[in-house]
């Protein structure tokens, strides 16, 4: 009798700790330039659903960002002006917050004047598939939906030209 429960105690531990390993292998998987962005999908603050897969073969700006953080009041002027700037050439930017209440990212999204979509990760989804770790961090996503880069800290109009410059000058060029 002793004998089949240490066996079976064996067994659990072992299931259990085969479990643990690939569960800790998913978590910490890092992303890599080159590598296919993860699915997102959610619901922005205007309630409109908003997901990768609907924006293929545009280029995506990612921005996981903090109501709280320096960085983010100090260059979402950038992306603003960015995106107004080459929304008509397919660039889409997407705002991801997953610290703020629905309130204080409103006041946020108001005071700077932002017209992309912005959601709200409550449940950490988004921001696990991209293994955001600190905000802001901005992820660039090529048309084709592959990483380009992956900037922690402020963001420049300049990077954002040398990132995805020839996916938007192209684009600029076939409308006019």
């Amino acid at each position: 009798m002793l004998k089949n429960i240490l066996t079976l105690f064996l067994l659990c531990g072992v299931f259990l700790a085969l479990a643990a390993c690939s569960d800790g292998e998913r978590a910490t998987k890092k992303l890599k330039i080159g590598d296919p962005a993860p699915a997102f999908s959610g619901t922005d603050l205007n309630g409109q659903s908003v997901s990768l897969a609907g924006y293929t073969g545009k280029p995506v700006v990612l921005r996981f960002w903090s109501t709280d953080c320096k960085f983010c009041r100090a260059d979402t002027p950038i992306f603003n002006q960015y995106f107004d700037k080459y929304k008509d050439a397919g660039l889409r930017v997407v705002y991801v917050n997953r610290h703020s209440d629905e309130a204080t990212v409103h006041r946020f999204v108001d005071d700077l004047g932002i017209v992309f979509p912005v959601l709200l990760d409550k449940d950490g989804m988004i921001s696990a598939r991209y293994n955001i770790k600190l905000e802001p961090q901005t992820i660039i996503i090529s048309p084709d939906h592959k990483i380009l880069a992956a900037i922690l800290g402020g963001v420049s109009e300049a990077e954002l030209k040398n990132l995805l410059g020839e996916h938007l000058d192209k684009n600029t060029d076939k409308q006019q």
